[in-house]
């Protein structure tokens, strides 16, 4: 019996494969970008290759620092020009058709469930939401798989995460992940799979399931993964061309796990991540009796900047203003999901609340350039990291929560719960 990470490392193996196994396959997507690309790229004609090994399968997409904040973010992403003009790249995602590498790759059909990926970013594991074995791994890491096509990986135990009940008001994925962080720590799945299943996953549609799988490392997790159901399907028909047919695949019912875990998501408020670990989370009825005022409010990045995020933020600032001690960033995650957002209205409504609109970019997320956060200023952000000096200044805070939490509390001026 196998969880579903073991049977798509066997599908790609050509052998039954388990937990601990140590193995190497072929790479089906390996995804870089302007931050780490640079590196993997001298890695690569270090090593003495010329040309990738599979064109095809190495997605490029410059989004952490585009447009250039500097002189040296201008020569990385201009390193990366240079190599996807050179390998004649086929998927190259510039600044024409930008957007956050793990909101736009999936947009565009082109993560695959069933698929083994690998990219030299964190968050990479997004896309197990798709029911993908998806993964972060170095940039020589990557440059390895650049030359050869292939990596080597120790086959992780699985942790199979339970969630019960239908969620209430305000409850997204979001909050799902910050319990289960909260629960189990920022290492309380080491190099491990978090398997996410359940019947409260039925009533989490594509973007919630996003959320949680992107936040998988922050339990210090090998790779989250849900599998392929209605929910996943229908993503798919959406999408307008997909890069190959879907490999379905399942956990077996007596499949073995290193830990099971139960949610029950009907008894959840919505969890507040307090400085400086993602595991420090605390019901927002907690955080409103702690009465934190907030200088700056930012919706977007890898982990809550799609559509769906803009509707539920837009509907709460609908014909209001936002405090007058608070700055409210709002960043959707790919050009695609502005336009949408343009279509339907809600760039209308967020700008007339007095929120700033930038173009899809990392930057803010990691302190990058824009929204850089002063000496004690304090942030409540969609993001999926709070440690210190990750948004600016050392003495600065940075408070984790969804979308609603964060589009309520830009009109408070602190911290408050959406459903008041």
């Amino acid at each position: 019996m196998q969880t579903i990470t073991e049977k798509i490392f066997s599908a790609h193996v050509g052998k039954k494969v388990y937990a601990d196994d140590i193995i190497e396959c072929d790479i089906d997507m390996v995804v870089g970008n302007d931050i780490t690309t640079p590196l993997s790229i001298e890695a690569f004609y270090n090593a003495g290759a010329k040309k990738l090994a599979k064109p095809d399968n190495f997605f490029l997409v410059l989004d952490h620092f585009i447009p250039a904040k500097d002189i040296q973010s201008a020569n990385q992403a201009k390193k990366s020009r240079i190599f996807a003009k050179e390998q004649n790249l086929k998927y190259f995602f510039d600044e024409r058709d930008m957007g956050i590498e793990h909101a736009l790759l999936p947009e565009k059909g082109l993560v695959m469930p069933g698929d083994v990926i690998i990219g030299a970013d964190s968050h990479t594991c997004t896309h197990g939401a798709l029911g993908a074995f998806s993964t972060g791994m170095g940039s020589t890491d990557l440059a390895y798989a650049m030359v050869t096509g292939r990596n080597w990986f120790k086959v992780p135990k699985s942790i199979k995460v339970e969630f019960i009940g239908k969620p209430a008001e305000h409850i997204y994925g979001k909050d799902l992940i910050l319990e289960l962080i909260r629960q189990i720590g920022v290492d309380g799945a080491l190099y491990n799979a978090l398997e996410f299943c359940g019947e409260g996953i039925k009533y989490l549609g594509m973007d919630d399931r996003f959320s949680i799988c992107n936040m998988a490392i922050e339990a210090g997790a090998k790779s989250g993964i849900i599998a392929y159901d209605e929910v996943t399907e229908d993503f798919l028909k959406s999408r307008k061309s997909l890069r190959a047919t879907p490999k379905i695949y399942h956990s077996d019912e007596n499949a073995t796990y290193k830990q099971k875990i139960t949610i029950d998501i009907s008894k959840l408020e919505p969890v507040v991540a307090y400085p400086y670990l993602p595991s420090n989370g605390k019901p927002v009825s907690v955080a409103m009796s702690d009465n934190l005022k907030i200088d700056q409010a930012f919706i977007g990045s890898c982990t809550n900047g799609r559509i769906s995020d803009l509707r539920i933020a837009a509907k709460i600032l609908k014909g209001k203003k936002i405090h007058s001690d608070v700055r409210l960033i709002v960043t959707p995650g790919t050009q695609q999901i502005a336009k949408q957002a343009q279509e339907e209205g809600l760039m209308d409504i967020l700008l007339e609340a007095g929120a700033l609109i930038s173009n899809p970019t990392c930057g803010a997320c990691l302190g990058g350039y824009m929204g850089i956060l002063g000496d004690e200023e304090r942030c409540v952000s969609t993001t999926n990291r709070n440690f210190v000096g990750r948004m600016g200044a050392k003495s600065s805070e940075v408070y984790l929560a969804n979308s609603a939490v964060v589009a309520r509390s830009a009109l408070e001026g602190r911290i408050f719960d959406p459903r008041k």
